[in-house]
């Protein structure tokens, strides 16, 4: 058995992405696949009732992998749980959980994709740090960054040397939601870089907004909106976000591509425009073959809550609606800082992802990069 450990420099740098889109390629080439999350901060239930982390759930539910989510997932943080940590009410050792869990793959699996949490150094806390994890399973790590120069080499060299102080050799990093376009020729200065402190550039993922927008539904359980209208679909992904703070007319020239539009519920001038726009740009013929995306797909409606005659004209156009009785610059930024998650509803995206890593990374170097499972807790 071969095994990997997927780290990162930082929250939402696109691990999971990375995630989803080596598992895909693992499975492309026919090798038996397991998954594990070792330590997970987000425990989600999943529908048979079993906590797990949400990542572990979300890739059972993509790939139908066989292991029980207690092998997947051995040891997940719920609040409360730290703290009893520290407080000394936790006695387990919870480092054999996750070698218990990891030992199970030995028999079923030809490459294991062990995903950690965060920077490596999350998880010290509960003395699980993602360095101390990679070291106790002897696992390599690959690092995960994001698009830009300076920023990610200096993170990568940080969380380096983190790991190769408990002993972990880095195989190599991937950088995700690069700006091609923008920046032509950066996967070769990314390398060169890199080199310089030892460290192999596995790969550049392209930026995608697809990938960094949330859903419909996304937006209304992370903000705890009231929902007005639910629109067609809830696991929509937006285009973006607009802040409608201008003439109607102005609005509509400037909104387009699936934008949720945050709007005062007062403003009932911009909300019907809009909402008539709609209707009336569903019916182009461009649009109903999906040659064209809508203008908008939903509203966030502040402060005041429009009459029952506005919140129908939203519904007859068949868009999202929901409120906040909030300031809208304050319900803007709640938007903008949502931590965007995928979920297994997210047909749309786990596919772009699977097609975007497959284009971005060799999955000869990929399996390179693994190594040898040696029994845990010794040296390899």
């Amino acid at each position: 058995m071969r095994h990997l450990y997927l780290a990162a420099t930082g929250q939402n740098r696109g691990k999971t992405t990375a995630s989803l889109g080596l598992l895909e390629m693992f499975l492309g080439e026919g090798l038996r696949t397991g998954f594990m999350k070792p330590v997970g901060q987000r425990t989600v239930v999943d529908e048979s009732g079993v906590p797990a982390d949400e990542d572990a759930v979300l890739v059972k539910a993509v790939f139908g992998l066989p292991e029980p989510l207690a092998v997947m997932s051995p040891v997940h943080i719920p609040r409360g749980f730290t703290k009893a940590y520290i407080a000394g009410e936790v006695v387990e050792d919870l480092g054999a959980r996750i070698v218990r869990a990891h030992a199970t793959f030995a028999e079923s699996a030809d490459v294991v994709l062990v995903e950690g949490t965060g920077h490596a150094g999350v998880g010290a806390v509960v003395g699980l740090s993602n360095a101390v994890v990679a070291a106790l399973l002897r696992t390599p790590a690959v690092i995960v960054s994001e698009g830009g120069v300076g920023r990610p080499i200096d993170e990568l060299v940080l969380n380096a040397s983190h790991f190769a102080a408990h002993g972990v050799t880095v195989a190599g990093a991937i950088v995700n939601k690069v700006n091609l376009d923008a920046q032509p020729g950066i996967a070769g200065i990314l390398e060169k870089g890199l080199a310089r402190h030892g460290i192999p550039l596995l790969g550049v993922i392209p930026y995608r907004p697809l990938l960094s927008n949330p859903t419909l539904a996304m937006i209304l359980e992370g903000t705890g909106a009231r929902l007005l209208a639910a629109g067609p679909d809830l696991d929509v992904v937006t285009g973006g976000i607009s802040v409608a703070a201008m003439q109607p007319h102005h609005v509509l020239r400037h909104v387009s591509g699936r934008r949720i539009v945050i709007v005062a519920g007062d403003r009932e001038d911009v909300i019907v425009a809009l909402a008539r726009a709609h209707r009336a740009e569903m019916r182009r013929p461009a649009v109903v073959r999906g040659d064209v995306e809508p203008a908008t797909v939903g509203f966030v409606l502040t402060g005041y809550l429009p009459r029952p005659e506005v919140i129908e004209e939203i519904r007859r156009a068949d868009l999202f609606a929901c409120f906040l009785d909030e300031d809208t610059y304050v319900v803007a930024s709640g938007v903008h800082d949502l931590l965007v998650k995928t979920h297994a509803a997210d047909r749309e995206k786990i596919a772009t992802i699977k097609s975007i890593v497959a284009a971005s990374l060799d999955v000869g170097r990929m399996l390179a990069a693994a190594a040898e499972a040696a029994p845990a807790g010794r040296p390899a």
